[in-house]
């Protein structure tokens, strides 16, 4: 009799009968992948190309009971596991070495309720796929910035972008989910439902189980919106970024603006002689009507003198993948972040030195703002504590190739550190590597209770694969 080799969740190696592997896939709309397909290594290639496991298997699921004959069946066989939405996570969770991969990507259906204003995605689905179906009903949800990233991934980590600051973030426009627990049972989740379970899931990371299927209230928007972006030369860079932290301090809540410090890219409306030199670029959203648009972002524009701009009315699906070539997979990802209350002098001086230290073309230093709707919630109304943070740095080294491995990690430690002085000492847990395990600068204040609740839902910390929250010992 075949085996396929395996490893438990105390880091065992085992021999799995390839007749009980056989049992499973017999079970299973989906289909089981082992090392031995013809597709096996496209299927466990994810968008950070840093992360090169390999699973035992991969459980490809198409509904929610293939959810739980794998999730049954790895506790039958204390399987290590972990669980892929999107697979756009910097950390790469979505993947674990020799366990099982409880794969969810194949599963992208979205359904809207336009009377309801609501909208119910699968677990698979893309932030492209959920946009494409709620801009059809003129509908949004508070998502991220990259129309590849998972709804799923995005939304247990928090999820902000740019109809945060008028929405809140993500997790505060859920309104239920389906949720398949440690002990192979599938619940739902709200409010009114398993409500303790419903906290935890926001912003708890995938801590507590398997969510299958995400319901979001929706907010009229769009399909046309008024957006772009400003682009600036990095010799203006100080007294630019001073007068962003004035104007952003009185900004209206329907108005986004981010920093993004790089070096240009090649885009069509910039003149040659500015592609590869450091730039800082203003991103920015405005959420009423498009018409009004001009008028609203009439103080960014003023901020400075602008080396190009691309600024106007647009579709909202357009801008919602507007970043995605700056965000393909296949490059190689590190990422360190920090969340800010304010924008300190120094703080300031320290992003404009390291803009001349960009170690490639890929690399780049961004704010992106918070504040308005995501800060009028106490730290303890959801599991995402940092209700506090206006502003979250993201450090995000990017390269194509191995050997400027060293070069852009240790560039990305370096900033983190010399603009830790000035942050909070919280973190955003969906822009955590899989270095650093820093869950109780994750979850802050609400961590004590979100491992109260873990040994609750999950006392063997089956969902382990991420920022963990083990259970506490008895």
């Amino acid at each position: 009799m075949r085996h396929i080799p395996m490893r438990t969740v105390d880091s065992r190696d085992v021999q799995l009968p390839t007749q009980a592997v056989d049992g499973l896939a017999g079970s299973l709309r989906g289909r089981v992948v082992t090392p031995d397909a013809p597709d096996y290594d496209d299927i466990r290639t994810i968008w950070n190309a840093m992360v090169d496991r390999r699973p035992g298997m991969i459980v490809r699921c198409l509904g929610t009971a293939d959810v739980l004959h794998a999730v049954r069946f790895a506790r039958a066989h204390r399987l290590l596991i972990s669980v892929r939405g999107g697979g756009h996570n910097i950390a790469g969770a979505a993947l674990c070495d020799g366990g099982m991969v409880i794969d969810l990507s194949p599963m992208r259906s979205v359904h809207v309720d336009p009377a309801a204003r609501t909208v119910t995605a699968a677990g698979g689905a893309t932030l492209a796929d959920l946009d494409r179906e709620t801009q059809a009903f003129g509908l949004a949800v508070p998502m991220g910035i990259n129309s590849t990233t998972g709804v799923a991934g995005l939304t247990l980590g928090a999820g902000f972008g740019w109809l945060s600051r008028k929405h809140g973030l993500s997790i505060d426009n859920l309104a239920a989910a389906e949720v398949v627990t440690a002990d192979g049972q599938a619940v739902r989740a709200s409010p009114t439902e398993n409500s303790d379970l419903f906290w935890a899931i926001r912003g708890g990371s995938g801590n507590f189980g398997v969510v299958t299927y995400f319901t979001f209230h929706c907010h009229p928007l769009g399909p046309e919106i008024y957006a772009g972006v400003i682009v600036h030369r990095a010799d203006q860079a100080g007294a630019l970024l001073r007068r962003y932290r004035e104007v952003a301090a009185r900004m209206a809540d329907d108005l986004t603006c981010w920093v993004i410090l790089r070096k240009a890219p090649p885009l069509p409306f910039l003149r040659p002689e500015i592609h590869g030199r450091e730039v800082v670029v203003l991103p920015v959203f405005f959420a009423g009507d498009a018409s009004a648009g001009a008028q609203a972002i009439a103080e960014i524009r003023s901020l400075g003198t602008p080396v190009g701009e691309a600024v106007g009315p647009m579709p909202y699906v357009a801008w919602q993948s507007m970043f995605d070539p700056l965000l393909a997979p296949g490059a190689r990802n590190y990422w360190k972040t920090n969340n800010l209350t304010v924008l300190d002098d120094g703080l300031l001086e320290c992003l404009v030195t390291q803009l001349g230290k960009l170690p490639t073309p890929h690399c780049e230093l961004f704010l992106g703002q918070l504040g308005g709707a995501v800060g009028r919630l106490p730290p303890d109304a959801t599991a995402y504590p940092h209700r506090d943070a206006n502003f979250v740095l993201n450090v995000h080294a990017r390269w194509l190739d191995a050997s400027e491995d060293a070069a852009c990690i240790t560039w990305a430690r370096e900033v983190f550190e010399a603009t830790s002085r000035y942050a909070t000492g919280g973190s955003y847990v969906n822009f955590m590597t899989a270095d650093e395990q820093r869950s109780h600068a994750a979850y802050g204040t609400n961590y004590d209770r979100l491992a109260a609740l873990k040994s609750r839902f999950d006392p063997e910390n089956m969902f382990r694969g991420n920022q963990t929250i083990p259970p506490p010992s008895p």
